[in-house]
């Protein structure tokens, strides 16, 4: 399978503005996100993953450098065409509503409903094709607040699917999950990417995990931002300077971490 590039930035600085003063996060940051790759982005926290998925996805400008989005500057979108080529799932909680899952899930085809927002057959069809992607059919008719955390979460998945956009990117989705669902949710994540072709970037703490599962990782540290595929990434010892502590070390021959001491 040919795997097209979706979004590349080269050498961007990442950061914010304060009272005209500029705050660098990280520079030097060059990533690629290809079609039909489940990729993770890790790093300690407060190193900066928000602020460079927040830069990648437009809603914030590089300090210096370009995104660019299928070859064209992420900023010279308008926010429609935005829509149709991006889908974020961010954290936050949902806003209090009678919303059920169908209906939560048929906000992800905003972007291509008339202006009355009647949904077409194939508007249908997508929230569908979606609900039986991220198996929660069987959920359609709940209310979102009746549904558990996991399964919220699967259903904004849904909602980023119906969206049909080629690149999708979640921030944290593995948070607030028990181990199994954590498991059940990268699985599909890794399905999703290999039968649809979309590129998934996401950001998470589980990084043992996203080891194992993601096609590539982004490893963000004070020094430097670095991508590769995982066992790349052991071999050359990236895992090594996650952590400023000498009681946590990257185990290469177990693939993860473990605490000395």
């Amino acid at each position: 399978m040919e795997h097209a590039i979706l979004l590349e930035t080269s050498k961007i600085s990442i950061g914010y503005y304060h009272k005209k003063e500029s705050t660098v996060v990280a520079a030097d940051v060059s990533i690629t996100l290809k079609t039909g790759k489940l990729i993770a982005l890790i790093g300690s926290n407060g190193i900066g993953k928000s602020t460079l998925l927040k830069t990648i996805t437009g809603i914030q400008k590089p300090l210096s450098g370009e995104v660019l989005l299928l070859h064209k500057n992420v900023s010279s979108y308008n926010s429609l065409a935005l829509a149709k080529n991006l889908s974020i799932v961010l954290t936050e909680k949902l806003p209090p509503s009678n919303l059920t899952v169908y209906e939560l899930i048929a906000l992800g085809r905003q972007p291509y409903t008339n202006w009355i927002g009647k949904l077409s057959a194939e508007d249908s069809d997508k929230i569908n094709q979606a609900m039986q992607l991220t198996q929660i059919s069987h959920l359609a008719d709940k209310k979102h607040y009746e549904i558990s955390d996991g399964q919220l979460q699967k259903v904004l998945i849904a909602r980023a699917l119906a969206q049909d956009t080629p690149l999708i990117i979640l921030d944290e989705p593995t948070t607030h999950l028990d181990l199994l669902h954590k498991v059940a949710l990268l699985k599909l994540l890794k399905k999703l990417t290999h039968e649809t072709g979309k590129c998934i970037l996401f950001s998470t703490h589980d990084i043992d995990m996203a080891i194992q599962m993601s096609d590539e990782m982004i490893i963000m540290t004070p020094g430097n931002v670095v991508q590769d595929e995982p066992c790349n990434l052991i071999k050359k010892g990236s895992f090594n300077t996650l952590f400023k502590d000498d009681h946590i070390v990257f185990d290469p021959e177990k693939g993860k971490f473990v605490i000395t001491g």
